[in-house]
């Protein structure tokens, strides 16, 4: 019976060796059949050169490449046969359609694989051009995959840029090298439309997906769709496609594994610049922080000497809506004197976020906020230290026994390593430190997001999900094409960088939810307390007067005020004592 191979049962084109004479093979038949299968010969030779043609036509490389191998195939060493045979030849041998000597027929190999080869010579043979496949099972080539690959991994991500959003450069779709392999998990759209917002969020899923699994064509085949779609100045889909496709970037080019490429990407005076512009922008922040004010307002509105401890100070802007509170209130009760207040700014000399400033800048910040003061007429004192969490304490901290203590930890802790980045835990050391000082209130404010101990696959989908609603939010209050947020936009990006494309003590900010922050401020020895019905109120008054107001929302649950878009929370705030 014919195998659809031409040539396969009298081996064809293949050296080998002839049998030999009185074996009962060729040498010994009749003249007649020895005519009848030179005919045959020929007439496989024929249909041979009709399938090589209809293959050149339809430029399958593959089968061209199968069937020039008898005369074209690099030479490999057989160890049975000790001589440099083909690779069709090995193969055959393989598949035992051609013995080696002293090979019997019990050492052949199985069915299953000859069936095997049937079936990818008749997929060779085939008209169906649906599944273009190669040997690797892939309509990719080596060659052009690797170019792809560079194509990707070395476009410039606009992270680097700050001055402006830049539009990825898309790529060109005419080449096989965008083709996703048929045997890949999943395909990538290859239409030409741009994907919906709910498509862009499962490709990029599935693109994270594929590259945690080390399916690098598949992801670099959803990559090829998505950077058509990407654009920093695009929709708020747009602009997130954009980023999380530099996150995997990064991620499939990382740098070198060191800690000043992290310093550089979030730790660069442009970086935390657009950081403190976030907060100001974005109403899920900017009524975070307003919280953490009213908190601390609140727990010492008797009190005539507050000294505030704050560990992540940043430019001082939280200062000067709190200023502004207190001049507001001594304003409504002027027979009660404005408390003498105190600030004092923690920097940790070990950590990246303050190791390169040696005390201009927030003597910067301190200079700001005593002019502001002075401006509302209110008494203030503005001082710098710089010590690790190990050597906190009431001394060295400069406390007075008169003074109420209030320790302002908004977007602090979250940059201060845990135990998995080092065995000296000095998130946890820094939190027993504060509950030593006895302060009458914590305020704590920070991103309800996990990157810290989740894996890159969960990372990426909750950075995907976390930013895309704040992305959203910001258009409600920013105009797209405003200088600011592009700025700040910027800044989101290298942080995505960071908290998912970076590992061990390279992902420097690692943010947590507020369950885990519970679970560890009641280890660390402190009680939840509880914000009053006018601080909520005041509150819920402020996000009602943002214009328009299409979708922020305030949610009071377990003794924490959440701050989202559209009931995704984004910003948690919460007071211990």
């Amino acid at each position: 019976m014919a195998t659809g191979f031409p040539g396969r049962e009298l081996g064809f084109g293949l050296p080998g060796p002839l049998p030999r004479a009185g074996s009962g093979g060729l040498l010994k038949r009749p003249v007649s059949e020895m005519e009848r299968l030179q005919q045959l010969q020929l007439q496989q030779q024929k249909q041979l050169q009709q399938a090589m043609f209809l293959r050149s036509v339809k430029q399958r490389t593959l089968l061209a490449s199968s069937v020039s191998s008898h005369l074209s195939t690099p030479a490999l060493q057989d160890p049975v046969l000790g001589s440099s045979v083909s690779l069709a030849t090995s193969n055959l041998v393989a598949s035992g359609f051609l013995r080696r000597p002293g090979m019997s027929s019990e050492t052949r190999p199985s069915a299953e694989l000859r069936d095997g080869l049937q079936e990818l010579e008749r997929r060779l043979l085939s008209d169906d051009d649906e599944e273009p496949i190669s040997a690797s099972g892939s309509a990719v080539t080596t060659a052009e995959w690797s170019e792809t690959m560079r194509q990707l991994v070395a476009t410039p991500t606009p992270l680097a840029a700050v001055s402006g959003p830049k539009q990825l450069s898309p790529t060109p779709t005419n080449s096989s090298s965008s083709t996703v392999s048929s045997s890949a998990s999943s395909s990538p759209p290859s239409s030409s439309a741009a994907p919906a917002g709910a498509s862009l969020r499962k490709m990029l899923l599935d693109a994270a997906a594929a590259v945690a699994d080390g399916k690098l064509e598949t992801a670099a085949g959803i990559l090829a769709v998505l950077k058509r779609t990407a654009n920093y100045k695009g929709d708020a889909e747009q602009r997130l496609t954009a980023m999380m496709v530099a996150v995997l970037f990064a991620r499939l080019n990382p740098a070198p594994p060191t800690v000043s490429s992290s310093i550089a990407e979030v730790c660069g005076a442009e970086h935390l610049a657009a950081s403190q512009m976030l907060y100001e922008v974005s109403p899920c922040f900017k009524l975070g922080l307003m919280a953490a004010n009213l908190g601390i307002l609140e727990t010492t509105k008797d009190r005539s000497q507050i000294h505030i401890l704050d560990f992540d100070i940043g430019h001082g802007g939280q200062y000067a809506a709190l200023l502004h509170a207190l001049a507001d209130r001594h304003r409504l009760r002027p027979a009660v004197p404005p408390p003498a207040l105190r600030i004092t700014a923690v920097a940790d000399p070990a950590s990246p976020f303050s190791s390169n400033d040696t005390g201009g800048t927030l003597r910067a910040v301190g200079d700001r906020i005593q002019k502001l003061a002075k401006r509302h007429n209110l008494a203030i004192r503005f001082g710098i230290i710089h010590r690790r969490p190990d050597e906190l304490d009431a001394a060295s901290l400069g406390c007075e026994p008169d003074e109420t203590l209030a320790v302002n930890l908004s977007f602090a802790l979250a940059r201060v390593p845990d135990e998995s980045v080092s065995p000296a835990n000095p998130r946890d050391e820094l939190l027993r430190r504060v509950r030593a000082l006895r302060p009458r209130v914590v305020t704590l404010v920070e991103q309800e997001i996990n990157t810290n101990t989740a894996s890159f696959a969960g990372r990426f989908a909750a950075v995907c999900a976390h930013y895309g609603a704040l992305l959203q939010s910001l258009d409600a209050t920013a105009a797209r094409d405003s200088g600011d947020r592009t700025r700040v936009e910027a800044a989101l990006a290298r942080r995505a960088v960071n908290a998912v494309a970076r590992e061990g003590a390279d992902r420097l900010e690692r943010c947590e939810v507020f369950g885990k922050w519970r679970a560890r401020m009641g280890m660390a020895g402190f009680e939840p307390l509880q914000l009053g019905r006018p601080v909520v109120d005041a509150l819920k008054n402020r996000l009602n007067a943002i214009r328009p107001n299409p979708g922020f929302t305030l949610d009071e649950d377990s003794g924490r005020l959440g701050f989202g878009w559209k009931g995704h929370v984004l910003t948690v705030t919460s007071t211990w004592r």
